[in-house]
Parts: C-alpha cells; structure tokens; sequence
C-alpha cells in the first residue's frame, strides 16, 4: 500500500498551502477565505517509481458537537474507533456534520493524519475537541505549526500539541526548505512500521529527481547559451540598396528572436521545477535603442575586472593596451587608465552588438544578415538571469502564488566560488561559444555553478 496522508486541522489555517508545498504542485487552491476546501482533494504524486497521496480536506466546523455524539458511543478507549465508523455511517450525522464527515473518512480508511495549526494566533481550548477526535480515530499522525505571519505563539503550541501527537514540527509553508519537506516523510517511517520501505523509497526517488533536476538544468542552460549565441537572421533580396533598407526591420526581428527564445527556456525551466502557472518578469534584453546600457549589462553579466580576468583566463591575446571608447561609449570597460590587461578589444565587442552583414550570391542577389551576437559580455548575462531564475525556483514553495521578477542575481559571487581550474574552463567555454565555435561537454562545464540541493 502507498503512503496516504490526510492534512486536516482548523478552518484557514494552510491546509492547502500545506499540501501544495508538500506534493510541489502550483495548482492547488489557495486562497485567504476560511471554508475554501468543500471537499476531500486527493493528489497522487508520483516520484519516479515511488508514489504516495495527500488528501485536502475540509475544516473542523463543529468539533466539540461531534466529540460529544462520539463520547456517547464510546464509553471506554477500546471502542472509540467503532464509535468513529458509526458517526461516519450515521445519516443524521452526515447532514450535521458533513465537514467533519468527509475529513475523517480517508482517515477511517487509513489515511495518516497531518494535523495544522496557525502558530500565528494564540492555542485556544476549543483546538482540544479536534484533537480528540484525531486521537479516536487510532491512526499514525503527526502536526506541523504552519507560521502564517508569524511565531509569536509557536511555544504554546508546541507544549499543547506535544501531549497529543509524537511528532510536532514547526513547518512554515511559504518558506520551508526541501530537507524539511523530506523529513516530514521520514517522521512517518518511524510511527508507521508498515510504511517504513515505501518513504525510504520515497525519499530516495526525491533525492534521484533532484539530482537529475539539476544536470537537466546544466543542460538547458547550455541549449540557451549555444542557440542565443549563434543566433541569427538572413534575408535574400536582388540588390544591396534594398539589403540596407531591411535593416531596421531585421534588427527589432533580431531581438524579439532573442528575447523569445530566452523566454522559452525559462519556461522550460519552471517546467522543470513544477511550476506550471507561475509567472515571472524580466527586464528586455538591449536593442538597437539601448545596445550601449553598459552597467545593467555589468550587473547582469560580469563587472570590469571580471571580464579582463576572464579574458585573460581564457586564453585572449595579452599584452594589448586598453582605453576603449567606440562612439562615445565606454564598452564594459569604462576607462582603464590604458592599462596593461590580457586582452584585446576584440574580447569585448566591436562598436555594436550584433552585426549587420551583406553576401553577394552567385547567380545574383544579396544576402542580408543580422547577428550573431558579438559581444563576450553576452553568454555571462543570458548565464545570471538563467542562474537566478534557477535559484528563485530551487528557494520557492509551490504554496506561494506571488510572482517572480528576475534581477541581476549573484553571478559574479557564483563564479568566485569556483576552483580556479573551473573558472578557466567556464571562461575558455563561454568564449568559444560567444564565438560560435563548438564547445564538448558544456553542461558538465556549467554543472559546479548549481548546488546541490540534498545531500
């Protein structure tokens, strides 16, 4: 049999943000509105060959009316649980209490019970009543102090829920990290004997998929980095004149191309994460109206220093003296004070960012073409927004429903964390590919900048 696990408590209390964190599914309903769950919501979740359930269920409404018909039924421990499958069978039970009819039985049926709790607001007797009924129906359970905005009464849950279950966690929804999902798995291991090989399963198909997630990960970063960096467009026409004429056209064509397929791995990305209804925002890639916005880019890719050791690292003619200023603009270097660096100007960029060429045919006509990409500040930028992408992913729970603005990321601090050898291979790989030239085993090359999420 699968693990089943029934999450029931209290009205509004992040039952629901519990099980979407729990299953890392985005499509579960969460909303501010106590009584939102009407009915029992069962998601299968599937890792690997490994599976289990989670059951959303309904709120207590009248827990205390509910234990006393209980009480009634049952005057000794022995006979609680008859007295449970009594009130479930009961039809006057059923158009009383549907709420807590349809929340025990999965339970009944053998569910496990996760118990939530708001360790926001203050622990009230009326709780007690719920409990009670939990503890009749003589399942495996644990509860979780779901935090809702803050931890200001978690001590008192603490000591109250303690005297009813084995196991109580303090397990934020909105913030919990990965571990902690895990071992809210693992505490079950331990008070359903019967359980024990499926959650080691579980547990170890959740590890396998992590670790798969991220090469896959290195993988698609790599698919962007080589489609985005050979990128371009072409346009036959009969005569030059009518080549240059295509040119402003082909040029927005060029970067809506650009922005588009960025755009698409990043979804892929979320794909990959399981969430499949969050949006994000990203600032546009340059254009022809702000190809010379050097900081963003710099904060996007590598700063000044970065991009000379880089160059040097990758293996860029040295010697060359440096004090670029092409139209009037500082190209990522800004003034160096013509310095000595180990790098020609070539390393970073010519005067635009991607160039506009015309090849004549030989039965006549001219080919008009746009890109690719020349700047070697440009794998490093699609690079940082991918990697920061990556990690507002990785950090989020599929319980929050705010969307994700992709900023300038921490790129720069990832690189710095990298061997030396490591940071020479990244910089002689981005290098060949900023020049269209192919590149072996590029994803294993760009797996160290992605960490590892369980051990």
């Amino acid at each position: 049999m699968n693990p089943i696990f029934a999450v029931v408590g209290h009205p509004n209390k992040g039952k629901s943000s519990i099980v979407a964190t729990l299953a890392q599914n985005d499509s579960v309903e969460i909303s501010g509105q106590s009584g939102t769950t009407k009915e029992c919501l069962q998601l299968d979740v599937e890792i690997g060959q490994a599976s289990y359930s989670l059951i959303d269920t309904p709120g207590f409404q009248r827990p205390t009316r509910v234990l006393a018909w209980l009480q009634a039924q049952a005057s000794t421990a022995e006979k609680r649980a008859d007295a449970v499958r009594k009130f479930l069978s009961d039809e006057d039970c059923q158009q009383q209490f549907p709420d807590e009819v349809q929340l025990l039985t999965p339970i009944m049926n053998g569910a496990a019970i996760i118990y939530v709790v708001d360790g926001s607001r203050p622990y009230g007797q009326e709780y007690e009543a719920e409990m009670e009924i939990l503890r009749w129906t003589g399942q495996a359970s644990l509860a979780l102090i779901n935090p809702i905005e803050n931890e200001e009464h978690v001590v008192e849950w603490q000591q109250a829920l303690g005297q009813y279950f084995n196991v109580v966690k303090v397990f934020n929804a909105m913030q919990v990290d990965f571990e902690k999902q895990l071992s809210v798995l693992k505490s079950f291991s331990h008070i359903r004997e019967d359980w024990k090989p499926a959650i080691e399963a579980l547990v170890a198909a959740y590890k396998n998929r992590s670790n798969q997630r991220r090469q896959q990960t290195a993988e698609l970063l790599s698919t962007l980095l080589v489609k985005a960096c050979s990128y371009q467009l072409d346009q036959k026409v009969l005569t030059k004149d009518q080549a240059l004429a295509l040119q402003p056209a082909m040029e927005l064509r060029y970067f809506k191309g650009l922005k588009a397929l960025e755009r698409s791995h990043h979804q892929s990305l979320k794909s990959l994460f399981s969430y499949n209804h969050l949006d994000s925002d990203i600032d546009d890639l340059p254009d022809g109206g702000n190809l010379f916005d050097t900081e963003k880019w710099i904060l996007w890719g590598l700063n000044r220093k970065q991009l000379v050791a880089a160059a040097a690292m990758a293996g860029a003619a040295a010697g060359a003296i440096i004090d670029i200023g092409l139209a009037g603009h500082s190209l990522f270097l800004g003034v160096l004070g013509g310095g000595v660096i180990g790098a020609t100007s070539a390393w970073f960029g010519a005067d635009s960012l991607a160039d506009f060429k015309l090849k004549g045919l030989p039965l006549g006509g001219v080919i008009a073409q746009q890109g690719p990409m020349q700047n070697r500040n440009f794998p490093y930028v699609l690079m940082g927004r991918f990697l920061h992408l990556e990690e507002l992913l990785r950090l989020r729970t599929h319980a929050q429903r705010n969307s994700v603005q992709i900023g300038e990321g921490k790129l720069q601090e990832k690189i710095s964390q990298l061997s030396a050898q490591q940071q020479k291979y990244l910089h002689k790989a981005l290098s060949r590919i900023s020049r269209q030239k192919t590149v072996d085993n590029l994803a294993d090359t760009l797996l160290p900048l992605l960490p590892v999420e369980v051990d």
